[in-house]
C-alpha cells in the first residue's frame, strides 16, 4: 500500500521558498505564481531553530547582576540577602566569583526543595555543606568543600554571554522544567515529560519519574560495564518533527570542536575533544519513536554541525549537547564552555543559513547554585528552578529582557508554531496514548518566544565574538 502523506501548510510555506527559484520559468510559461509563491511572513522567516543546552548554572549565578534583569537583591548598591551557613554558624551573602571552575551544590528533587524552602530561597548554602559524596563529576548528589553556590559571576568571566545578552534578548524568567537535576531536564527538553516505563514500547506503562527515570547504559557517567539500557516509549518531539518531514538534527560532542587560541582569527584548525557526551545529556537513542521511525542516524557527531553551518544546510531543527570538559558543568571550566558555546554561534553566523536562524542557548538544570526567586506551580511536575537562557537570531530584538515567565516547553511550542501548524505533543492526538498530566505547550503561565522576535526589521548583521575574550567590565549598579 502507498503511504499516504499529509503536507501541512508551514510544509507548503517551506517549498514555497524553492519554488522562487523556478518563478521566473513559471511566469514565461504563461502559470500564475501568486499562490504559488509567497514570501514569508513573521515566524515562518525562522526556517531553522538551533537550541544549545549547556549545564548547571543559576540564572543568578550567570546574570544576577545584569542591568534591569531581576537579579541578586541590591539595596544601595549592596546584597540584600544573607543564606545560613551550618558551617560558621552565621549567614553568607552572595558574592562574586572569579574563578574559572565551581562546584556549586547538591542539585537533586530533595536538594532542589531544600534550596526553595517553601518559598524562602535559602537552603543553597546549608545544601552545599553536605558531606562529598560524588559518583562520578555529573553526580547531582554532590555537595562541596567551598562556598561558591552562592557566588556569582558577570563580564569580567562570562563576557560573551552578557554580550549575547546586551545586543539580543535575555529571559530572566525562564525555569528549568522540574526540579531535579541533568537526566529530567533533557527528556523535558526532546519531549516534555520525564518518565519511567513499567513496560517496553508501551507509552501508557509510563508514569512520572521527578528525579529518576531510568537512566542510559553509561550512568554513573562513565560506568564500566555498562547497565541496561532504558526503554522510554513515550511520545517525543522528533516523532512530530518525522510524521511531517521536517528536518532535525541532535548534535553531540565527541570528536572535535573549532576553538581559536588567536583571538582574531576568523578559522581555525579544529581542536580534539576527548569526553564523549555522558548519555543523561542524550537521551534520544533510547526513544521508541527514534528507533522505530530510523531516525537513529539524526544523532551525530558536533562536526557534522560545523559543517552544516558552514554550507547552508542546517536542520529545521537542531539540538546542540557537549561533552563534559566544554559543559561548564563542576568541575569543568567556564571559559572553556564559552569558547565552545561562542564556536557554535559563530558557526551559524558565518553560514548562508544565519538569516533565517533562531538560536535558543540555555542551561539544564540549576546546579545547586543560588537563586532567588522561587519556581511557580503549574503541575506535579514544574516548574524546577531559573536557569540562564537567551535568544540569538537576526530578528530578535536588541538588548531586550523578556521577563514572561517560561520553561523549555516554550522551545517546543516555538518549533511546533513554526513547523507544524501548532500541533502539540499530546496523547490525545498523536495516536500513542500516555499519562502525561498536561499538554505543558498549552498551560496558561507560559509565555511566547515570539515576543522576543521583531520580524518586521530588516535581519541583522552576524556579530563574531572571539573565544577566547577578554575580561568585561563589571557591572554598574543603581
Amino acid at each position: 500500500m502507498a503511504r499516504q502523506v499529509t503536507t501541512t501548510a508551514p510544509t507548503l510555506v517551506r517549498w514555497s521558498v524553492r519554488a522562487a527559484m523556478f518563478g521566473v520559468a513559471i511566469a514565461l510559461i504563461g502559470l500564475p505564481t501568486d499562490q504559488a509563491v509567497r514570501p514569508l511572513e513573521g515566524i515562518h522567516k525562522i526556517q531553522h531553530i538551533l537550541v544549545i543546552m549547556q549545564e548547571n548554572r543559576s540564572f543568578d549565578s550567570y546574570f544576577g547582576t545584569f542591568p534591569g534583569a531581576d537579579g541578586i537583591p541590591m539595596r544601595d548598591g549592596k546584597v540584600a540577602v544573607c543564606l545560613p551557613d551550618p558551617r560558621s554558624g552565621r549567614c553568607l551573602a552572595p558574592f562574586h566569583d572569579s574563578s574559572d571552575v565551581d562546584l556549586g551544590g547538591p542539585h537533586s528533587a530533595g536538594a532542589a526543595a531544600a534550596d526553595i524552602d517553601a518559598g524562602k530561597m535559602d537552603g543553597f548554602v546549608t545544601e552545599a555543606a553536605q558531606p562529598w559524596r560524588c559518583q562520578g563529576r555529573v553526580d547531582p548528589g554532590c555537595g562541596s568543600p567551598t562556598n561558591d553556590a552562592v557566588g556569582w559571576h558577570d563580564a569580567r568571566e562570562i563576557p560573551n554571554y552578557w554580550r549575547y545578552a546586551q545586543d539580543f534578548v535575555l529571559h530572566d524568567r525562564m525555569f528549568e522544567p522540574n526540579s531535579s537535576w541533568s537526566l529530567p531536564q533533557h527528556l523535558f527538553m526532546v519531549s516534555e515529560w520525564s518518565a519511567r516505563c513499567e513496560k517496553v514500547a508501551v507509552p501508557s506503562s509510563c508514569r512520572d519519574a521527578l528525579d529518576d527515570p531510568a537512566p542510559p547504559p553509561d550512568y554513573p557517567y562513565g560506568r564500566t560495564p555498562p547497565g541496561p539500557a532504558p526503554d522510554y516509549a513515550w511520545t517525543d518531539l522528533t516523532y512530530l518533527l518525522h510524521k511531517n518531514a521536517v528536518s532535525w538534527g541532535y548534535y553531540v560532542v565527541d570528536g572535535t570542536e573549532p576553538d581559536c587560541q588567536d583571538d582574531n582569527a576568523v578559522t581555525c584548525a579544529p581542536v580534539h575533544q576527548d569526553n564523549s557526551t555522558p548519555g543523561i545529556w542524550n537521551p534520544l537513542p533510547f526513544f521508541d519513536t527514534v528507533r522505530d521511525d530510523n531516525q537513529l542516524s539524526n544523532i551525530q557527531s558536533v562536526d557534522n554541525f560545523y559543517a552544516a553551518a558552514a554550507n547552508g544546510s542546517l536542520p529545521a531543527v537542531s539540538w546542540v549537547v557537549p561533552s563534559g570538559d566544554v559543559s561548564e558543568h563542576p568541575p569543568g571550566r567556564i571559559s572553556d564552555g564559552q569558547a565552545y558555546v561562542t564556536s557554535l554561534i559563530n558557526a551559524v553566523m558565518r553560514g548562508p543559513d544565519w538569516s533565517s536562524t533562531a538560536i535558543f542557548l540555555a542551561w539544564d538544570d540549576w546546579g545547586g547554585f543560588y537563586d532567588h526567586v522561587a519556581p511557580p506551580a503549574i503541575d506535579e511536575n514544574g516548574y524546577g528552578l531559573r536557569v540562564p537562557s537567551l535568544v540569538i537570531s537576526p530578528y530578535s530584538k536588541r538588548g531586550y529582557i523578556d521577563h514572561q515567565t517560561l520553561s523549555f516547553d516554550a522551545y517546543a511550542k516555538f518549533i511546533e508554531d513554526d513547523f507544524l501548524g501548532g500541533q502539540r505533543l499530546d496523547p490525545a492526538t498523536d495516536q500513542r496514548p500516555d499519562p502525561r498530566p498536561d499538554v505543558r505547550e498549552n498551560d496558561s503561565q507560559l509565555g511566547d518566544l515570539r515576543h522576543d522576535f521583531d520580524f518586521d526589521q530588516a535581519p541583522r548583521s552576524p556579530m563574531i565574538l572571539p573565544t577566547h575574550p577578554p575580561p568585561g567590565a563589571p557591572p554598574r549598579q543603581p
